[in-house]
């Protein structure tokens, strides 16, 4: 099988995405940069890991010990952080750079922080917090929310503070109200409004929904970057991973066409239109589409 046919196999799985096999799917995407990349041997480096700490733990750790071993092991001794100094390259989002390099974003270090924790019998989860991916520990006194650069256990208040400061940087770039026009400042949170939307912050993230922030990571990477042949890369596995969400096959039509290849653009934007017809940008799409014909007809 190519590299996105395998891909396609393992997120062939329910809706949900939770029987997702999340680790060997987020290394698989790797395979586009790395098209020699052995997946079993990536999977047996992070093995390797876990059952060093495996061996380690007491028969008698609780869930707490276990999380404090695995952060002194995983940030300390193996020297996993966040990529400080070049936060935007494209290698913190490929799992088997970040595992050689030990360096990534919060997304990546948290599926290998959940995939070692997992091993060693912590049911750590992936948060899809916004702004900044988070991990979730159930325990007896209740959650806890850690954050996969440092380990470090935030509070409710540390997680109010941050989801504030990511929906006022949003404000700041939408007039929410004639309010805001007026003041030039965005209208302040009220309480009701940050519990609400705290509440669904905090849900945990089912692994099709992982896979589609670390894709969608590479996207605004590479088409930040104009760098049509891997971002067509990462718009062929969001085709596949989320087959119902149309906007997808819409972007890699227009992809496509920036490829100059005008018949892969019309097969998906046509395919677009008829799944979506009132789409907003329906009408600048049509005219896209008749470019396209154009030059199709002159491949003839």
């Amino acid at each position: 099988m190519t590299p996105i046919e395998y891909f396609a196999t393992l997120v062939s799985q329910p809706d949900d995405g939770e029987d997702l096999p999340l680790t060997e799917a987020a290394l698989a995407i790797g395979q586009d940069v790395d098209p020699r990349l052995d997946l079993a041997t990536a999977q047996s480096d992070i093995d390797r890991l876990a059952a060093t700490l495996k061996a380690r733990l007491p028969a008698d750790a609780g869930q707490v010990h276990k999380l404090r071993l695995l952060n002194r092991y995983f940030f300390h001794e193996l020297g996993f952080a966040g990529n400080a100094n070049d936060y935007y390259d494209p290698a913190n989002s490929y799992l088997s750079k970040v595992l050689e390099r030990r360096r990534g974003i919060p997304i990546s270090l948290a599926i290998l922080l959940m995939e070692i924790g997992q091993q060693v019998g912590l049911p750590l989860r992936g948060v899809s917090f916004p702004g900044h991916f988070l991990v979730k520990l159930k325990v007896r006194a209740g959650d806890l929310y850690l954050d996969p650069l440092t380990g470090e256990s935030l509070s409710r208040e540390q997680l109010e503070e941050r989801l504030s400061e990511f929906l006022d940087a949003t404000r700041r770039t939408a007039v929410v109200d004639e309010a805001d026009v007026a003041t030039g400042k965005p209208a302040e949170i009220d309480r009701e409004t940050l519990e609400f939307a705290l509440g669904r912050a905090m849900r945990e993230a089912s692994s099709r929904e992982i896979l589609a922030r670390m894709l969608r990571n590479l996207k605004g990477i590479y088409h930040g970057r104009n760098d049509y042949p891997r971002l067509l890369e990462v718009q062929n596995r969001l085709v596949v991973l989320l087959p119902d969400q149309h906007e997808e096959r819409r972007d890699r039509g227009l992809v496509y066409a920036q490829l100059e290849c005008p018949r892969a653009a019309l097969d998906d934007l046509t395919t677009y239109l008829d799944r979506v017809p009132d789409a907003p940008e329906a009408r600048e799409i049509r005219r896209t589409l008749d470019v396209l014909r154009d030059a199709s007809s002159r491949l003839n």
